[in-house]
């Protein structure tokens, strides 16, 4: 069995003493300055996710998590990958992702054997993550060839995340996608939660206001994942923060 990284087991450990994280995704394409990164980590952003969907390369991976380690971000920097070419050998973990409502068997299944040589070649931890696309769903779902889960049956959300925990995967990302009029309801959350033990269900896509955040985790989500609000106000972003931390 595939044991648990150095990232996996923080994480992990911050979810059993009581905490709710809060990831910082953004995306080198259209990068947020370093210094605005920082800043959320210090007001305690649990992890940067760093990735993108397109025009993004290992090179510009590297680059920017370089620049982030430049700016003292001591906090896990994961990747979450649009695909093979945000892999970069900078980062802390990857998210070892299978987008589970894709149509396309590319990404359910093809492009981890393609990746699967390269991260095990760099030494990268792996997080096995099943990946949920809802309503919205955005670049991602596009790109994805996804058949988002629709807002009006939050129900299917539990069955899909369940089939992940019987497949092994370790967490649980529910996206509504980049810049989504809507988070994910919190019922999906709630129906969710009943149903598995996978000790980490995040939620991202739709989240700009500390009310939808912390409502998101009443509902059950281990912990929330915040990108568009970092971009365009990233004030807000630190406002989000720091109500979920004191959760």
């Amino acid at each position: 069995m595939l044991k648990l990284g150095r990232v996996e087991k923080l994480l992990r450990s911050k979810v059993d003493a009581g905490e709710r994280l809060v990831f910082v995704l953004v995306d080198p394409e259209k990068p947020v300055n370093t210094s605005v990164v920082a800043n959320l980590v210090e007001r305690g952003a649990d992890a940067v996710l760093v990735g993108g969907t397109l025009n993004v390369t290992p090179y510009d991976v590297d680059e920017y998590i370089r620049g982030l380690r430049a700016k003292g971000v001591n906090a896990p920097i994961i990747i979450f990958p649009g695909g093979v070419n945000n892999i970069g050998r900078e980062a802390d973990a990857i998210l070892f992702m299978s987008l589970l409502n894709s149509v396309d068997p590319y990404w359910l299944m093809g492009a981890q054997i393609t990746a699967a040589p390269i991260i095990k070649r760099i030494g990268l931890e792996t997080i096995p993550t099943a990946y949920i696309i809802y309503g919205h769903g955005g670049a991602a779902g596009h790109i994805g060839r996804s058949l988002p889960i629709p807002w009006e049956t939050p129900y299917i959300t539990a069955a899909y995340a369940l089939a992940a925990e019987m497949m092994g995967m370790r967490l649980i990302y529910l996206e509504a996608g980049s810049g989504s009029p809507s988070a994910i309801p919190e019922k999906a959350v709630e129906y969710t939660r009943a149903v598995i033990e996978i000790p980490l269900l995040i939620v991202g896509g739709g989240i700009r206001e500390p009310e939808k955040a912390l409502n998101l985790v009443k509902a059950g989500a281990h912990g929330i994942v915040i990108g568009t609000v970092v971009e365009k106000k990233p004030e807000k972003a630190a406002t989000i923060i720091e109500a979920v931390k004191k959760t």
